[in-house]
């Protein structure tokens, strides 16, 4: 299976532990229940299971037969947690716990790097009344873009500045506290048909990078740049595609999300994925965002009502180009306070290399 980077983890999704060293028999043996310690009762051992599912659900995420396999861009929601318990368990209950906090999830990948409290930013309320409006500019812009077609033999190049939160919990006393990376620089390369392809994050992943080889394709660009240039069929095409067990508009405005972040797609295609994205019920405009870069602009937004978290694509004032993307806490969720900036991307290049790892001869469009 396609291998996904776990930076932000998974719902999107993508437990980045406190802990990134080996641990050593010491500590294995103060961690360990003592010969004769009792079991752990009914209530703590609900809770620590609960804790543990949610866990290894934000890790991998939904999928069902058929439900194509995210892009290589970080799956919506990144909420990992550093679990520390406070009580007795068993040995195989903290093999797992301790499997799953060094390894990072199912990437496999170790995580580490810098992290720093959370901003905090003042709520903006957004509005429906301008929805279709900035869609429209954002899509006359998209429309305009140079573009230039990858070849089978090249890869699609991404290169952004992205944060994403991370949480620390101790599931005993259960207390939580909301921190998320320093902004940090993330390069993707990935072949057209989306089986092929490299993420180098420093600091968040392998010191070289990762390999993003895998049998499936995804939202590949070959598969979207094959979409309908009708937003109302566009749109239909992803619902198409959505499962039962969470929202469908949702869904779809993450699936939208991920196609525009880390993927490239022809001029016409990109124009309906914004006005698609306008159609989905919930969207609003917020008319102040910013994004990684500090670049000020105008935002379509949607909150997950699940996750209470407002994504925002943000798009220049002036010439509609989309700049990136930010994540704001809109309600009370997992103890993240409202306000708080969990996520936030900045498209610093996007086009065509001919090899994985290339930076040179980069040639393309953004989008």
């Amino acid at each position: 299976m396609k291998r996904t980077p776990r930076s932000r983890s998974e719902d999107r999704r993508r437990s980045r532990s406190a802990r990134h060293e080996p641990l050593d028999h010491q500590e294995l043996a103060r961690l360990l229940p003592a010969p004769g310690d009792p079991a752990l009762s009914t209530d703590r051992q609900l809770l620590l299971e609960r804790h543990l599912m949610t866990h290894i659900q934000q890790q991998t995420g939904p999928t069902s037969p058929g439900f194509p396999a995210p892009p290589a861009g970080p799956p919506r929601r990144p909420v990992r947690r550093a679990l520390f318990i406070g009580v007795p368990v068993t040995a195989a209950a903290l093999a797992a716990v301790v499997a799953v906090n060094l390894t990072g999830g199912t990437g496999g990948a170790p995580e580490s790097g810098p992290r720093e409290i959370a901003p905090v930013v003042q709520l903006e309320p957004g509005t429906t009344k301008t929805v279709s409006t900035v869609a429209a500019k954002a899509s006359r812009a998209a429309e305009t873009e140079k573009f230039t077609a990858p070849r089978q033999d090249q890869y699609v190049y991404v290169k952004s500045k992205v944060s994403y939160v991370y949480i620390d919990q101790n599931v005993d006393t259960n207390v939580t506290k909301t921190m998320v990376q320093k902004l940090h620089p993330r390069e993707v390369w990935m072949s057209p048909n989306g089986l092929k392809g490299w993420l180098y994050e420093p600091g968040f992943q392998p010191q070289d990078g990762i390999t993003l080889d895998g049998d499936v394709e995804g939202w590949s660009y070959n598969k979207v740049s094959k979409l309908p240039t009708s937003p109302k069929a566009l749109l239909d095409r992803i619902y198409a595609e959505t499962d039962s067990q969470s929202s469908r508009d949702q869904q779809a405005f993450d699936t939208i999300s991920d196609m525009i972040s880390e993927q490239l797609a022809p001029p016409k295609i990109s124009a309906a994925l914004y006005r698609a994205g306008a159609k989905i019920p919930g969207v609003v405009v917020v008319d102040h965002a910013k994004d990684a870069a500090g670049r000020e602009g105008i935002a379509l937004a949607r909150t997950d009502e699940q996750t209470g978290e407002r994504t925002e694509w943000i798009f220049d004032k002036k010439t509609y180009a989309y700049l990136g993307s930010r994540g704001i806490q809109v309600k009370q969720v997992d103890g993240i306070k409202p306000g708080t900036v969990v996520e936030r991307t900045a498209i610093l290049d996007r086009g065509i290399v001919d090899e994985k790892k290339s930076r040179t001869g980069v040639a393309g469009s953004s989008m």
